[in-house]
C-alpha cells in the first residue's frame, strides 16, 4: 500500500478516536467514506490510469476503504459499550439497601359511607340497585315529572355525551341516581306480574341507589362529580310517617349517636308532592345548634309512580335522596369536599 494511502488511514484512526459521540463519529465517516469523502475522490481519480495500473491503485485502494470501515466500526461499537456502562451505573441498585416496603391500603372514606348505608338500610329490608351513569334523558328527567323546558332541569345543569335517545334528547352522565327508581320499579313490576291484578298486591317497592352522579358545580361544598343515594319506598300503605321514621333511625344508626334532631322543612322538587328539606342538629360537638342539611324527600309524586308502571291510586309512597360525601364530611369533621378527591395519602391514610 503506498504511503498517501498509509497515511490516510492513520488520519481516519485519530479522527475517529477522538469523537466522543456517535454524530461526531458520523461526521468523521463523512470526511472519509461519504460521496464526497477522501476515498470517494481517489476512486473518481483513477479515470485516468491505465488498466494495469487501475488494478493495482483499486486494489490499494479498496484495502484502505476496508482498514477505514474496521476503524470505524471498533469506535462504533467502543462508542456504545461506554454508553452501555453510563447506563448501568446511572441505574446500579444497592442490594444491601432495605427494600421498599408497600403499605397496605384501606378503604376511602366516601367508599366507607356508602358500604355503611347500604349495611342501614339492608337491615331495614331495603334492596341496593346499580345502574348506568350514562342516561337518557327520559329516565334522568322526563320519568321523574321534569319534562323538556321545565324549570326545575336549570337546578341540574348536567354533562351531555353527543348521542341521542328515541326520543331524540341527547344521553347525559346521570345528575342523581334517581333513574334507578323508575328502572327498579319497571323491573319489580314486571318479576311480580301474576301480582298485579285489581284483587293481587304487589309487594312493597324498597330499594335504594347509591353511586356516582355528575354536574356542573366545583366548590368547597361540591364537585363536579359526586355521590349520591336515593331511597324508594312504595307500597299500599306508606305514609310520610314511615319516611320520618326510617331516615331518623337511619341518621342515629349512622352517626352512632341518640341526640340528633331531625326538621323536616317543605321545600319543591318535582318527583316528590309534598316535598321537604331534611336537616339535622347535634347536641354536643364542634357543631352543637346547627341546622345541617342532609336530604330531600317528600311523597312520590303520582306523575313519577304512573311512570313506574303503578296505579297512583292503589300505591304510594315516599322518595329521599342524599349525599353521601357530605355525611362523611359530617361524620369526619372535614369541611372542605375536595379533600376527598386529591389523592392526597397523607390526608386519606388518616381514615384507615
Amino acid at each position: 500500500m503506498s504511503t498517501d494511502l498509509d497515511a490516510l488511514i492513520a488520519q481516519a484512526q485519530t479522527q475517529f478516536a477522538q469523537s466522543d459521540t456517535p454524530a461526531a463519529l458520523e461526521d468523521a465517516k463523512a470526511r472519509f467514506l461519504g460521496k464526497s469523502g477522501q476515498i470517494t475522490e481517489l476512486m473518481k481519480g483513477m479515470a485516468q490510469l491505465s488498466v494495469d495500473e487501475k488494478k493495482t491503485r483499486g486494489a490499494a485502494i479498496n484495502q484502505a476503504k476496508q482498514a477505514i470501515e474496521k476503524a470505524l466500526q471498533a469506535r462504533r461499537q467502543d462508542l456504545a459499550d461506554a454508553e452501555l456502562m453510563r447506563q448501568l451505573q446511572a441505574e446500579r441498585l444497592d442490594v444491601t439497601l432495605p427494600g421498599t416496603l408497600r403499605q397496605p391500603g384501606g378503604l376511602h372514606p366516601v367508599s366507607r359511607t356508602m358500604e355503611r348505608i347500604e349495611q342501614i338500610f339492608g337491615s331495614m329490608g331495603f334492596d341496593v340497585a346499580d345502574g348506568p351513569e350514562i342516561e337518557s334523558d327520559w329516565h334522568s328527567f322526563t320519568s321523574l315529572n321534569n319534562p323538556p323546558n321545565h324549570p326545575a332541569r336549570s337546578m341540574q345543569d348536567t354533562f351531555y355525551v353527543d348521542i341521542k335517545d328515541e326520543q331524540g334528547q341527547y344521553y347525559n352522565l346521570r345528575p342523581h341516581t334517581s333513574p334507578m327508581q323508575v328502572r327498579y320499579a319497571h323491573q319489580h313490576v314486571k318479576k311480580y306480574a301474576d301480582c298485579t291484578d285489581a284483587d293481587q298486591t304487589l309487594p312493597d317497592v324498597r330499594v335504594i341507589a347509591p353511586g356516582r352522579t355528575y354536574r356542573v358545580d366545583s366548590d368547597a361544598t361540591h364537585s363536579p362529580m359526586f355521590h349520591q343515594c336515593e331511597g324508594l319506598w312504595l307500597g299500599q300503605n306508606v305514609s310520610f310517617k314511615d319516611l320520618k321514621f326510617v331516615f331518623t333511625n337511619f341518621c342515629k344508626t349512622f352517626f352512632e349517636r341518640d341526640d340528633l334532631v331531625l326538621r323536616f322543612r317543605p321545600s319543591f322538587f318535582p318527583f316528590t308532592e309534598p316535598s321537604a328539606e331534611i336537616d339535622i342538629q347535634f347536641a354536643s360537638g364542634p357543631l352543637a345548634g346547627r341546622w345541617l342539611e342532609v336530604a330531600g324527600s317528600g311523597q312520590v309524586h303520582p306523575n313519577v309512580v304512573r311512570n313506574m308502571g303503578l296505579d297512583p291510586e292503589k300505591y304510594i309512597g315516599f322518595a329521599f335522596g342524599m349525599g353521601p360525601d357530605r355525611l362523611t364530611m359530617l361524620r369526619y369533621g372535614v369541611n372542605d369536599l375536595r379533600l376527598f378527591f386529591d389523592g392526597d395519602i397523607r390526608f386519606l391514610s388518616q381514615f384507615q
